[in-house]
């Protein structure tokens, strides 16, 4: 064992879509170790290396690297045919070099769970929509923690599988039929697809926590992987329009069994202004021209399900609570480009409520949806910095906005990204 141990966490800030693929990515060349520990499809990590675009649902953004080991811890739940249509998608263009590793304790998204993810959704009805991605993935938890799901180890055990999904499906189609007025789905057109599933997955499946073990005493570098972000987290988020998983820090350890003394970085990944998906508060989305020019020149359409993405100004408050949520030590800031042109770009440092001011992010929800945000605006640039390969050789404009944020945030900005592809990144001493 080396004793040096040399594990980095890499967490969005905000609501998603940071941009946290193209950080993994740029960082890769470093790591010897990618794991993915929460969430599952619906999380969508788009890289663009070499003028070509991949976008991962699943798997570790690391799968582009070769000779690298890409791990799926046990705190994920996995949907099969995404998983199979991944690998062979990989396969195909030729990048299928990195070792792939799956935990057998990972549950699996059955097909009954993304029927009961779009039914639940449509049943609340306008107005009390979470904006889920219908794939299954809140359901499929749900059966997680009533220790009624089906786990990696139970797919590729035929006769285990069939045991298990008897009663299962028994349940289920009291559900679809006595709740939903559905059709109960027929027993061997769920087992037959699982099984023939099991056996594809079965040659991936490796004991994932010793293998982590491993890694961290030799001191390999290991980057842990977050997908959605701090401010979907399952509790600590704007609930109930969250995600279903642990999203900070802390779901990193539950998620693979590393232990939190394991770690050595957090990497928290900023967004140069702030976007969000689906339902619930946003006290700093613009309705207006800035956030229609935002969504345009961000190409903000969602990568799992291509929904534009709500638009706005960056948040400081809610920066302040997700760094310290997670314990931040450095910022990767991303897409710093799109508010090139802007004009005047603001920045949240406050809100209002009933002519209160408030400083902090507020946890009760019914206060976060009846809040006005204080905005201080600060001079933008026009200049193009997709080119701009140092700190020094962005616009004094572009240098100030990245200064202000580290000033408010209290942490230092050691990436920034210029540009959608892997190149179009300024390193600060990452």
């Amino acid at each position: 064992m080396s004793g040096k141990k040399n594990v980095d966490l890499l967490v969005g800030a905000q609501w998603g879509d940071e941009g946290k693929g193209k950080v993994v990515d740029m960082l890769g060349s470093d790591v010897d170790v990618f794991v993915r520990f929460q969430g599952g499809a619906n999380a969508g990590h788009t890289v663009i290396s070499d003028g070509q675009k991949v976008v991962f649902h699943l798997l570790p953004s690391g799968m582009l690297y070769s000779g690298k080991l890409c791990v799926l811890g046990n705190g994920l739940v996995i949907d099969p045919e995404q998983f199979l249509a991944e690998t062979n998608e990989l396969f195909q263009r030729g990048q299928d070099k990195a070792r792939l590793a799956v935990s057998p304790h990972a549950h699996v998204v059955m097909p009954y769970h993304r029927m009961l993810d779009k039914l639940q959704e449509e049943a609340r009805g306008k107005g009390r929509k979470i904006g889920t991605t219908g794939r299954g993935i809140g359901p499929c938890y749900v059966d997680k923690y009533s220790r009624s799901g089906l786990r990696i180890e139970d797919l590729i055990d035929p006769d285990v599988l069939r045991e298990r999904l008897t009663y299962i499906l028994e349940e289920k189609n009291q559900i679809f039929t006595k709740l939903y007025n559905q059709k109960p789905l027929p027993f061997d057109e769920v087992y037959e697809p699982a099984r023939k599933w099991g056996e594809a997955i079965a040659p991936y499946v490796d004991d994932i926590r010793a293998i982590l073990r491993k890694a961290v005493d030799e001191g390999q570098h290991v980057l842990l992987e977050g997908a959605q972000a701090a401010l979907l987290d399952i509790d600590h988020g704007t609930y109930p329009y969250v995600t279903s998983s642990s999203t900070s820090a802390a779901g990193a350890f539950t998620g693979t069994g590393l232990a939190p003394n394991d770690l050595t970085r957090v990497i928290a990944v900023v967004k140069a202004y702030t976007t969000r998906v689906g339902e619930g508060a946003f006290p700093t989305e613009d309705f207006e021209e800035a956030g229609e020019k935002l969504r345009a020149n961000g190409g903000e359409f969602g990568a799992t399900t291509g929904r534009p993405r709500r638009c706005g100004w960056l948040d400081i408050p809610a920066l302040k609570y997700s760094m310290e949520l997670n314990g931040a030590d450095v910022i990767a800031l991303t897409k710093l480009d799109v508010l090139t042109g802007m004009g005047g770009i603001k920045v949240c440092v406050a809100y209002e409520k009933d002519g209160e001011k408030i400083s902090t992010w507020p946890t009760d929800y019914r206060v976060l949806d009846n809040l006005k945000p204080v905005y201080e605006t600060l001079p933008g640039w026009d200049d193009d910095i997709t080119n701009c390969k140092t700190f020094e050789e962005l616009p004094a404009n572009a240098q100030s906005y990245v200064k202000y944020i580290e000033e408010k945030l209290k942490t230092p900005v050691m990436l920034i990204g210029v540009g959608a592809d892997r190149n179009q990144t300024i390193n600060r001493g990452m």
